[in-house]
């Protein structure tokens, strides 16, 4: 187990050793101008290249949302991480594999991404690099009227995101509730360093994958009264 680490390890310094930066953005983070991923926040740059999070927040975390599903062995439906689909075509079915994924620094950092390819493991990849160009930060607080502790461990105030067809509403929780959400809605949440909430869901919720947008939604809802 600690090999496959290491092994990791080595592959992702290799990559940015590696790295030849595209944009401004990204040769001024090679050369160590910018420092703190929270000055592109500030500055509002856009982050185009995954490698500039790799080298600001080396320690990202990654959970796959499991918006797949086939069937069970009592004949209901078993949920997977990877979404399968199928053409037609002359030569037989042609599979197609979508990821979705959520990172994070559990420190007020998240973002989400989704990629498709033919094989699985080049899904993930490309879903690990779109959510990481969609890094956002979150705003953490205190909002409840139990606690008033004056921490970070919920939301600041009561915020709503919507993706599709679903709708949620963010209520800020007192220290010690925990994530009053479902499995996968946990994800994003710890992720992005919340700890105590409350969350209230609407529409189709099955479709996991909307559900997670909305909730990113709602996070980026909470900077509406800074602008």
């Amino acid at each position: 187990m600690v090999e496959e680490k290491e092994e990791i390890k080595l592959e992702k310094t290799s990559s940015l050793e590696s790295w030849i930066p595209k944009t401004p953005l990204g040769e001024k983070v090679l050369k160590g101008e910018i420092k703190d991923i929270n000055e592109i926040f500030e500055a509002g740059y856009i982050i185009k290249e995954p490698e500039i999070v790799d080298m600001l927040v080396p320690n990202l975390k990654s959970e796959l949302i499991f918006v797949g599903g086939r069937t069970g062995k009592g004949g209901g439906a078993q949920r997977i991480p990877i979404k399968i689909t199928a053409k037609m075509h002359k030569s037989g079915r042609r599979f197609r594999m979508t990821a979705f994924v959520v990172v994070g620094n559990e420190d007020g950092l998240v973002g989400v991404g989704k990629g498709s390819a033919l094989e699985a493991r080049t899904a993930v990849e490309k879903a690990v690099r779109k959510a990481k160009m969609n890094l956002i930060r979150v705003k953490r607080g205190c909002g409840s009227w139990e606690c008033g502790c004056g921490g970070n461990h919920s939301i600041p105030f009561k915020v709503e995101g919507k993706s599709g067809s679903v709708r949620v509403i963010l209520i800020p929780g007192p220290k010690g509730l925990g994530l009053v959400a479902s499995d996968e809605a946990k994800k994003i949440l710890r992720l992005a360093g919340i700890k105590d909430v409350w969350v209230k869901s609407f529409g189709n919720t099955s479709m996991r994958m909307n559900l997670i947008k909305a909730i990113f939604n709602a996070f980026k809802n909470l900077y509406l009264f800074e602008r």
